[in-house]
């Protein structure tokens, strides 16, 4: 049985995964509506409240009750806020050092890398080494608030990143275009919710596809195409227009996504297609990227919604799958941790 822990960032969250049946629990507290009073993620605010939240979180979970069956805690130690990665290692050496268990440090990003699995083996958990294998080697897109990034699965689920953003994330691109457009906090879900009603045929905006030789994303290019767009409208306007510049906008963030997807899928032998991190969890891009996996015959594993954003699931799932990614005995935070540091 692992107890996984996560406090990377504004989720502070408790997980129990036990190999021979999968998740049997997991539990979270988020900090969006403290936040949402100030337009962002205050690190200072986030730290002292996961000090507040993981003690009634244990009671939730019954941890002090029956600490017996747990063999090993797994704590994320990075990437994320430095002050909240190191409430959370200190939590779980507490527990650790309480119930005479291995404590293990795991990748967060490698926590979202494995996550499209954690349904697999939760459906037949007897049967999942022989069932991972047939989704292996595997194309995997981590899109999240902080990262996008391409990697390559291979068949003994070692890690390879074959592209990355070269400056803005997709998340931060969907966050801060938000921002400018004086949507609240979280800013993606709401641009999202807004285009739904909107035409992204309007507003022509960069996608900034790099070549097929350039393993790259940028996404900064077109924030500021949206900020100068803005500048040149006026707010009854700008109001009027906001379904359209919210599906043009988002489009133009996707259809990034996709196209380098694409050249990558064209590049390589894969069996399979995964996503994951806290941005798939946006509809649009889901169905884009289950409609290009059919158009190359595989299919498309998708981090469910629940293990989409900063969860304790996929970091305990991480602990039973990535052996060689995990640090061990006094290891210390990593606030810019990279996915292929193990």
């Amino acid at each position: 049985m692992i107890l996984g822990i996560e406090s990377s960032c504004d989720e502070s969250a408790l997980a129990r995964f036990d190999p021979a049946c999968g998740l049997v629990g997991e539990w979270v507290h988020t900090q969006v509506d403290l936040h949402q009073l100030y337009g962002g993620v205050v690190p200072d605010l986030a730290s002292r409240e996961h000090l507040k939240n993981f003690f009634p979180l244990m009671e939730l979970a019954e941890l002090r009750q029956a600490p017996g069956p747990i063999q090993q805690i797994a704590v994320t130690n990075g990437p994320g806020l430095a002050g909240c990665l190191a409430l959370g290692i200190a939590f779980a050496r507490s527990l650790g050092l309480a119930w005479d268990v291995p404590v293990v440090g795991v990748n967060h990003l490698r926590g979202h890398a494995f996550s499209p699995f954690i349904a697999l083996h939760q459906a037949a958990p007897g049967r999942f080494e022989s069932a991972l294998a047939e989704y292996l080697p595997q194309l995997g897109l981590i899109v999240s608030g902080g990262n996008t990034i391409l990697f390559e699965m291979d068949v003994q689920c070692r890690l390879s990143v074959l592209a990355e953003t070269v400056d803005d994330a997709a998340g931060e691109a969907l966050d801060k275009g938000a921002k400018l457009l004086g949507l609240p906090y979280p800013g993606g879900p709401q641009v999202e919710r807004i285009a739904t009603g909107g035409d992204a045929s309007v507003f022509d905006f960069p996608k900034a596809i790099a070549p097929r030789n350039e393993r790259r994303f940028s996404f900064s290019g077109l924030k500021t195409s949206l900020r100068y767009r803005i500048e040149k409208m006026g707010d009854a306007e700008l109001q009027a227009a906001l379904p359209d510049i919210c599906a043009g906008y988002q489009g133009a963030v996707i259809d990034q996504l996709v196209g380098k997807t694409r050249h990558l899928l064209q590049a390589g032998r894969y069996r399979s297609l995964g996503l994951s991190g806290g941005v798939s969890n946006n509809q649009v891009l889901r169905a884009a990227m289950e409609r290009l996996a059919k158009r190359h015959g595989m299919p498309c594993l998708i981090a469910q919604p629940k293990h989409t954003g900063d969860n304790a699931g996929m970091i305990a799932f991480a602990a039973y799958m990535d052996r060689a990614g995990l640090a061990e005995g006094d290891f210390s935070i990593e606030p810019a941790l990279r996915l292929d540091h193990c």
